[in-house]
């Protein structure tokens, strides 16, 4: 069949790939945005963590301070009441060294502190920053232990000091355990008669409360919110993710069906000036062309008679004023297409039409022909000529592209969706895979005879025919042409 190659254009490769990455582009910038949200949710989920943890360990604080506020201004009035002027009165002094006095005063403090979650209380001297009592025995008598703390409380500023190390990954035993210590500083001060305290400061009172436990929680909370913002965050990404994959694909077969279409509508306009400018010198040469021919073969018969035997130089110039006049008809053809008329008719009878038309020219190459048309094809919507022709451009395409002795195998059957299906197989040279892409252009040929529009005006005629036509062929094992045509509505 058509053996030939076209060269493809580098520049218009050039322009086909950078359409195809200004279309993909957008794609890209998906993809960056839905990563780029992925580092995003990230870090909101760890900043929303971190605030609410703080805040919420500053919530504990504020609470814990009031409440060791409020237990020390008690332990302050029962310690004045009940130890301070008893010992006083009793003893003329304060000697927490003299057993008596220190065991009435932890007494005092144990009474005070029972049932309460408070690991100590200590009291420190007003005088040096010593440590006179305390329920720990272990810290009585040491010094420098309240630091910057007790010089505030001693000038009557009470103040709080929270300790705590540990973290989320604690309570995975990754890191050491979760310790939060909060320690509160008042002023130890004199309490008057009428139960007011008094401006006199005699120490400073320091109550210390372990909130491992209160601090372990609010860890565990954080844990939570980094989990659940966590799966949230999968999800979403996903999601995301999923919609990403989705307009990729889509914009990808938007940005190659785009292409398709720009080069269509591209090989249109270009089609369409050819076919003006063809129409409009195959119209010029046609009526020359037919004064040429006539004077021909007036001058054939005169030669007969003036000079015998030189006739053949004219029956020279009418076989080839035919064979360009066909030429020009096929211009012609091209550039004005015929409009269909339709009307029910068989598949067979056109294809028997065609084969009785090409018996002489299948006899005189030796070509074999085996015919199979199937005598349940349904009728079908055609135009009798132009599908002959359609079928007769296949056929010869078929008998140039075979030797002597080949073999040409022409079959209809009944299509899957109830149609018509027509198959013309021959055992030609083939072609290769980008020959096959090309055989349908306009001009496509390697011949040196022909136009190269055949195949392209058979194409056309079974498109307007709502039909499909496939090549099949390989080099050196012949090609088949498939046609097939929708059932009738």
């Amino acid at each position: 069949m058509i053996n030939g190659e076209e060269e493809s254009d580098p520049v218009l490769d050039s322009i086909r790939k950078e359409k195809v990455e200004a279309g993909l582009e957008s794609f890209k910038l998906v993809k960056y945005f839905s990563f780029s949200s992925l580092a995003v949710i990230l870090v909101f989920t760890l900043l929303l963590s971190w605030i609410i943890s703080n805040n919420a360990r500053k919530i504990m604080l504020e609470q814990n301070e009031e409440y060791s506020l409020l237990l020390a201004e008690n332990i302050n009035q029962q310690v004045f009441r009940r130890f301070v002027l008893p010992a006083v009165i009793r003893f003329g002094g304060i000697a927490l060294r003299k057993p008596e006095q220190y065991e009435l005063l932890d007494s005092i403090i144990k009474g005070v502190t029972q049932g309460l979650k408070i690991d100590s209380v200590t009291i420190y001297d007003s005088s040096m920053n010593i440590i006179s009592y305390s329920t720990n025995p272990e810290l009585i008598g040491k010094k420098d232990m309240g630091k910057g703390e007790y010089s505030k409380a001693l000038v009557g500023i009470p103040n709080s000091k929270l300790t705590y190390s540990g973290s989320v990954l604690s309570l995975m035993h990754i890191t050491p355990q979760v310790e939060c210590v909060l320690k509160t500083f008042i002023p130890f001060r004199q309490v008057r008669r009428d139960g007011e305290e008094g401006d006199l400061i005699m120490g400073v009172i320091e109550i210390e409360k372990d909130l491992s436990r209160n601090y372990t929680n609010i860890l565990g909370f954080q844990g939570w919110i980094i989990v659940v913002s966590s799966v949230v965050m999968t999800i979403l990404f996903l999601v995301l993710r999923s919609i990403v994959s989705r307009a990729g694909t889509i914009i990808e077969n938007r940005a190659v069906e785009r292409l398709r279409l720009e080069e269509k509508l591209n090989q249109a306009e270009r089609l369409a000036h050819l076919g003006k400018m063809v129409a409009t010198v195959s119209h010029e040469i046609k009526s020359p062309l037919g004064i040429v021919r006539s004077t021909a073969e007036i001058l054939e018969k005169r030669i007969k008679k003036v000079a015998p035997g030189n006739e053949h130089l004219a029956k020279i110039i009418v076989d080839e004023t035919m064979r360009l006049n066909n030429i020009v008809v096929e211009f012609l053809d091209f550039a004005r297409p015929q409009k269909a008329h339709f009307q029910p008719s068989s598949v067979n009878e056109v294809v028997r039409k065609v084969l009785d038309f090409l018996s002489h020219e299948l006899k005189r190459q030796h070509i074999e022909l085996i015919a199979d048309l199937a005598p349940d094809v349904p009728e079908n919507k055609l135009d009798p000529d132009l599908f002959y022709r359609a079928v007769l451009n296949i056929l010869m395409n078929s008998l140039q592209a075979m030797t002597e002795n080949g073999q040409l195998q022409v079959s209809t059957c009944r299509s899957e969706s109830g149609g018509t299906e027509l198959t013309i197989r021959d055992t030609g040279s083939g072609m290769s895979e980008d020959k096959i892409e090309q055989i349908f252009t306009p001009f496509y040929t390697d011949k040196n005879k022909g136009t190269g529009l055949g195949l392209a005006i058979t194409k056309s005629i079974i498109d307007s025919h709502d039909g499909q036509i496939t090549v099949h062929s390989e080099e050196g094992k012949g090609a088949s042409f498939t046609i097939t045509l929708p059932p009738v509505a």
